[in-house]
C-alpha cells in the first residue's frame, strides 16, 4: 500500500492511497477458496467445486466486497500511520480502478484539534444564591388557593353575571341559519373573563341572568383552525341555565388536604422545598453559563468545519421548525436571513468548541459515566411515564441514540463539576428576581433550543408539583437551558368556538 499526503490545511488532511493489484487478487482468491469449500452446486461433490467455476459465478460480486473491505482497512491503517484522530467519517472516493489493476482512491479527513488544557484553579466565578422568603411561600400558597377555586350556584334572585363569575349555558352555533359541526354544547360552564372562547362571545354574556335566552353574533378569527369557519359571521343561540359565583378558598388545613397533603404546615414545607429546588436550578444554570463563557473566552482553537456545519444545520433546522410552528417566516424576524445565519454559525462554532474542550478534559482526567449512573437516569426518566416503565427501559436499551442523549448531559455535568471543584467559586446572595434573570436572555430569546429526546412526556403530575411555586424567568436558549413548561387545565367540554391554540 502506498500513502501520499496531498494536502494539509488547518484541520483538513487529504491523501492519495494506492493498493496493489496483487493484494486485491490475493484477497479475492482467499474468498473464492473459502466459498468453493462450502458452496453446493449440482454436478459437484461438496468441497470439490473448482475455484475457477466460483470465480465465473461470483467473481464480480466478491471483488466488490474485497474493494469495500480493502478501502475500510487501508484507510484506517493510513490514519493510524499518520497518527490522525478523525473528527468525522472520512470522505473517500475511488479515483481509479479496473479489473486486474491497482486500486487508487482519495481520502479527505477532518482531524481533531490539539487542545492544551490549562489550570482551572485560575478561574474565578461568582455563584448567585437566594434565600426562600416567607413572602415567596405566602404568594405561592395564595396562587395555589386561587387555582383551587370552585363555583357554586347563586341563589340570589335576578343576579346579573359579571367577569369572574361562571355561567352554565346551552348553546347552538349557526352559520347562514344552519347549525354547524362542533358549534353546540349543553350545560357548559364558562368563566367570564377567562378569554377561553373566541372574541366577542364572553363579553356579550356579562349581565345575563339565569333563564335568559340570547343570540350572540360573533365573527370567527381569520386564522381559525377550522377552515370552514375562519373569518365567518355566525350566530350562537344561548340559554343561560344558572349563574355560579366563585367560592373563596381559605388558606388552612383543608386547602392542604385538597392537594393531597396532611395540613397547612406540610404544605408550607412542601412549597418551601419546591422553591428551594427551583432556586438551586437557577443557581446551577447561571454558574454553569458563567463557567462556559469564561472557557469560551479563554480557549481559542480551530474546530473541524464539518462538525460546525452539522451543528449549524441542526440549529437552523430547529429555528425554521420553530418559525413554522408559530406560523411565521424569516421575513417576520428583526434580522435578515444572512444576519441570522451568521449569528447561528457563531453559536454552532461555540458549541462545538466547548464540546471538544469538555470532552478533552473528561478524557484527560478519566471521567466516565458508570452503568449505575446511566441506569439511574433511565429509572428517573421511566418514572415520568407511570405504567410505561418497562417500555421506556426497552426503548433505551434498544436505541443507542436515545441512550447517548441520556448519557451526554450526565457526562457534561460530571466534567463541569470537575472543573468547578478546581475553580475559585465565591457565593453572592441576591434577590429572587436577580437570580432568575439568566444572562443574555433578551438577546437569545428567539434562539432555538438543542434537540431533545423524542420520547414523549407523560401527563402524570403530583398535586403540589403542578402548582407554580415562585416567579419564573422566561425560557432561554443557551448552552445550558432551564426550561419551565406551563400547563393549562382543559375545559369540561370542547366546542368549535374555542380560541385557536397559540
Amino acid at each position: 500500500m502506498q500513502i501520499e499526503q496531498t494536502s494539509a490545511e488547518g484541520l483538513t488532511r487529504a491523501y492519495k492511497i494506492t493498493v496493489e493489484a496483487a493484494v486485491l487478487e490475493k484477497k479475492l482468491t482467499e474468498k473464492l477458496v473459502k466459498i468453493a469449500s462450502e458452496i453446493r452446486i449440482d454436478g459437484f461433490r461438496p468441497g470439490k467445486v473448482p475455484v475457477s467455476h466460483v470465480r465465473n459465478l461470483h467473481g464480480d460480486a466478491l471483488m466488490g466486497e474485497v474493494l469495500e473491505e480493502t478501502v475500510n482497512t487501508t484507510s484506517q491503517e493510513a490514519m493510524e500511520k499518520d497518527d490522525v484522530r478523525p473528527a468525522m467519517q472520512p470522505d473517500i472516493e475511488i479515483t481509479d480502478y479496473k479489473q486486474g489493476s491497482d486500486l487508487e482512491y482519495s481520502m479527505n479527513v477532518e482531524i481533531m484539534p490539539d487542545i492544551e488544557v490549562g489550570d482551572f484553579s485560575k478561574i474565578s466565578l461568582e455563584k448567585e444564591v437566594a434565600k426562600v422568603a416567607d413572602s415567596d411561600i405566602d404568594d405561592a400558597i395564595k396562587n395555589l388557593a386561587e387555582q383551587q377555586t370552585r363555583f357554586e350556584k347563586t341563589e340570589e334572585e335576578g343576579y346579573a353575571a359579571k367577569d369572574g363569575d361562571a355561567v352554565v349555558i346551552d348553546f347552538t352555533g349557526k352559520l347562514d341559519g344552519e347549525p354547524f359541526e362542533g358549534g353546540n354544547s349543553e350545560e357548559f360552564q364558562l368563566v367570564l373573563g377567562s378569554n377561553s372562547f373566541i372574541p366577542g362571545f364572553e363579553e356579550q354574556l356579562v349581565g345575563v341572568k339565569a333563564g335568559d335566552e340570547k343570540d350572540l353574533p360573533v365573527t370567527f378569527p381569520g386564522d381559525y383552525n377550522a377552515e370552514h369557519l375562519a373569518g365567518k359571521d355566525v350566530i350562537f343561540e344561548v340559554k343561560v341555565r344558572e349563574i355560579q359565583l366563585a367560592a373563596e378558598v381559605e388558606i388552612n388545613d383543608d386547602l392542604a388536604v385538597q392537594v393531597g397533603l396532611t395540613d397547612l404546615a406540610e404544605l408550607r414545607t412542601k412549597i418551601t422545598d419546591q422553591i428551594s429546588s427551583e432556586f438551586s436550578q437557577f443557581t446551577r444554570a447561571k454558574l454553569k453559563r458563567s463557567l462556559l463563557d469564561q472557557l469560551a473566552d479563554t480557549y481559542e482553537f480551530d474546530v473541524p468545519p464539518g462538525m460546525v456545519t452539522m451543528e449549524f444545520d441542526q440549529i437552523w433546522s430547529d429555528f425554521t421548525k420553530q418559525l413554522e410552528s408559530q406560523e411565521k417566516t424569516i421575513e417576520d424576524e428583526d434580522q435578515s436571513e444572512e444576519e441570522l445565519r451568521e449569528e447561528y454559525q457563531g453559536m454552532a462554532n461555540r458549541r462545538v468548541r466547548l464540546g471538544l474542550l469538555l470532552a478533552q478534559v473528561g478524557d484527560t482526567n478519566d471521567i466516565t459515566v458508570s452503568a449505575e449512573e446511566l441506569n439511574g437516569a433511565i429509572m428517573q426518566e421511566a418514572q415520568r411515564y407511570p405504567g410505561q416503565e418497562q417500555q421506556i427501559f426497552q426503548l433505551y436499551q434498544q436505541n443507542q441514540q436515545a441512550m447517548q442523549q441520556l448519557r451526554a448531559p450526565i457526562y457534561e455535568d460530571k466534567v463541569i463539576n470537575f472543573i468547578l471543584e478546581l475553580a475559585s467559586v465565591t457565593e453572592k446572595e441576591v434577590d429572587q428576581d436577580t437570580l432568575m434573570q439568566l444572562p443574555g436572555a433578551e438577546e437569545e430569546e428567539k434562539k432555538p433550543a438543542k434537540k431533545k429526546s423524542s420520547v414523549k412526556k407523560a401527563s402524570a403530575k403530583k398535586a403540589v408539583d403542578k402548582k407554580p411555586a415562585a416567579k419564573k424567568a422566561a425560557a432561554k436558549k443557551t448552552d445550558t437551558k432551564a426550561a419551565t413548561e406551563k400547563k393549562k387545565a382543559a375545559p369540561k367540554k370542547k366546542a368549535a368556538l374555542k380560541k385557536k391554540a397559540d
